[in-house]
């Protein structure tokens, strides 16, 4: 049944958001600021001393990684046997990322992953993480999650809108048939 309602050929496409815009433009200057930076410093002392940075910074980042995902495991035990829930501490993620930095070719992630591994940073941007995540859920909580889920399970795959209603029953009240009864 249509409602005389012109479709478009093409529907609207939702707007892009501004992490899917600029991240590929973001990543792609690191990119370039990385490889430039390896070439200065490789022009002002050797090749070589560069290669060494960059297998002395993934030794590290290794080792890092393997520390802290020790600390985590080891938590994780200590937990299940006092028969709680671990505790979360940003602590131990923070040090696999510094890590993982460390372990990334480049001398940009490699200060990053430094400063990653030092103490008040970890705990200054453990802090802000937590309140920016809090902030976003209270936000979530209060917007219509259920609005948009019900309009998304309106709208077909293949762009047709199917014209409905949602009706919600009481509890307690017994399911009613829709159709007109039938006559002969």
């Amino acid at each position: 049944m249509t409602t005389g309602a012109p479709t478009p050929a093409h529907p609207a496409r939702p707007r892009r958001s501004r992490l899917r815009t600029f991240l590929p433009l973001g990543v792609a200057a690191w990119l370039v600021l990385e490889i430039w930076l390896l070439i200065v410093v490789a022009g002002a002392s050797s090749g070589f001393v560069v290669f060494l940075l960059l297998v002395a910074g993934f030794v590290l980042g290794a080792a890092v990684i393997k520390k802290a995902g020790r600390r985590a495991f080891q938590n994780l035990n200590e937990a299940l046997q006092r028969g709680g829930t671990p505790q979360s501490s940003g602590g131990n993620g923070l040090l696999m990322l510094g890590g993982l930095l460390l372990m990334i070719p480049g001398l940009i992630s490699d200060v990053v992953g430094l400063l990653l591994l030092i103490p008040p940073v970890q705990k200054a941007l453990s802090r802000l993480t937590e309140r920016t995540l809090d902030r976003r859920l209270r936000e979530a909580a209060a917007g219509s999650f259920g609005d948009a889920f019900q309009q998304a399970r309106i709208h077909r795959p293949d762009g047709k809108v199917v014209q409905g209603e949602v009706i919600r029953d009481e509890p307690g009240d017994a399911p009613q048939d829709p159709r007109p009864p039938l006559t002969r």
